[in-house]
C-alpha cells in the first residue's frame, strides 16, 4: 500500500490554515497602503525588514499578508465551482449514462460543445457584460468544468447499470430516480471525490489566469493571479511582488495533484498497490 504523501498534505493544510485563521495570522491588513514602504524586499535581503518578511508591492502593501488572504480566496472560488461545476457534471454525467437513448445523445453533445468553446475567451465576454466578482469567475470556472466531470461519471454509470444489483433493483420495482439516487450515485462517489480532487488544481491555475488578465476578482482585494499580474512588470527590480505568489500557486497546484493521485490509487481496487 502507497504511503500518506506526507509533504504535499501538511503543504495543502497549511495553505487552508491560512484561509480559515487569515485575521489572526496576517500581521498587516492586506489592502493598507505604506508609500513610503513601498517594494521593501524580503528581510533576509539587503534594505528588507522584519517588520515586513516577504517584502512589500508597489504600494506598500504587505506581501505576506496579501499572500495569507489570497489563500482565502483562492480556496473559496475552488469551493464554490467544484461544488457547482462537479455538481452539474456527477447529475448529468449520471442521467446520461443510465438513461441512455436520445436523452443520452443530446446531453453528450452538449459535452462535445462545452470542450470546443475557448472557457478563458467566455469568461473575459462575462467579465465585461456581468463586470468583474466571485460570482462571474465561479460561473466562469465551473463552465470549465462540468463537461469533464459529466464524461468521466458517465462511463463509470454505463459500467454500473449492467451490474446486478442494478438489475436487481429493477426486478423489485424501484424507479428510476431512486435507482440513480439509492445505487448509482453511491457507486460513483469515490471517482467523483478523486476528480475533485485532482481539479482543484485546475480551478486554482483558471483562478490565477483569469486574475491575471483582469478577468477575476477586482483590486483590491488580494488575489495569487492578481498579485503576479501587479508584480509582472517588476521582475528586474521588485522580483518578489510577482515570484512568491507564483511559488504559493506552484505549490498548491503540486501538493493537491500529487494527493489526488495517491488518492486515486488508493480508493480505485484496480490501481491500488498491495
Amino acid at each position: 500500500m502507497q504511503r500518506l504523501p506526507w509533504i504535499p498534505i501538511l503543504i495543502i493544510l497549511t495553505i487552508f490554515a491560512m484561509a480559515i485563521f487569515a485575521p489572526l495570522l496576517a500581521p498587516h491588513d492586506p489592502i493598507d497602503q505604506t508609500l513610503k514602504d513601498k517594494l521593501l524586499p524580503p528581510f533576509w535581503f539587503e534594505g528588507g525588514s522584519t517588520k515586513y518578511i516577504l517584502g512589500t508591492d508597489a504600494f506598500g502593501r504587505d506581501i505576506l499578508s496579501r499572500l495569507i488572504y489570497g489563500a482565502r480566496v483562492s480556496l473559496l472560488v475552488a469551493l464554490l465551482a467544484l461544488t457547482v461545476g462537479g455538481g452539474v457534471g456527477l447529475t448529468i454525467g449520471i442521467v446520461a449514462g443510465y438513461l441512455g437513448g436520445t436523452i443520452e445523445t443530446i446531453l453528450m453533445r452538449l459535452v462535445d460543445a462545452a470542450f470546443t468553446f475557448p472557457a478563458i475567451l467566455f469568461a473575459l465576454l462575462l467579465s465585461v457584460t456581468l463586470g468583474q466578482g466571485l460570482g462571474t469567475l465561479v460561473i466562469a470556472i465551473s463552465l470549465l468544468l462540468w463537461a469533464s466531470f459529466a464524461r468521466i461519471i458517465r462511463g463509470e454509470v454505463l459500467a454500473l447499470k449492467q451490474r446486478d444489483f442494478v438489475a436487481l433493483a429493477k426486478v423489485r420495482g424501484c424507479s428510476t430516480l431512486r435507482i440513480m439516487a439509492t445505487h448509482i450515485l453511491p457507486n460513483v462517489l469515490n471517482t467523483f471525490l478523486v476528480l475533485v480532487t485532482l481539479n482543484i488544481g485546475v480551478v486554482i491555475i483558471a483562478e490565477a489566469s483569469l486574475s491575471f488578465l483582469g478577468a477575476g476578482i477586482p483590486p483590491p482585494t488580494p488575489t495569487w493571479g492578481l498579485m503576479v499580474s501587479e508584480g509582472r512588470g517588476r521582475i528586474a527590480d521588485a522580483w518578489w511582488v510577482a515570484l512568491i505568489p507564483g511559488i504559493a500557486i506552484t505549490l498548491l497546484v503540486l501538493s493537491v495533484n500529487l494527493f489526488g493521485d495517491w488518492l486515486r490509487d488508493r480508493l480505485d481496487p484496480r490501481l491500488r498497490q498491495l
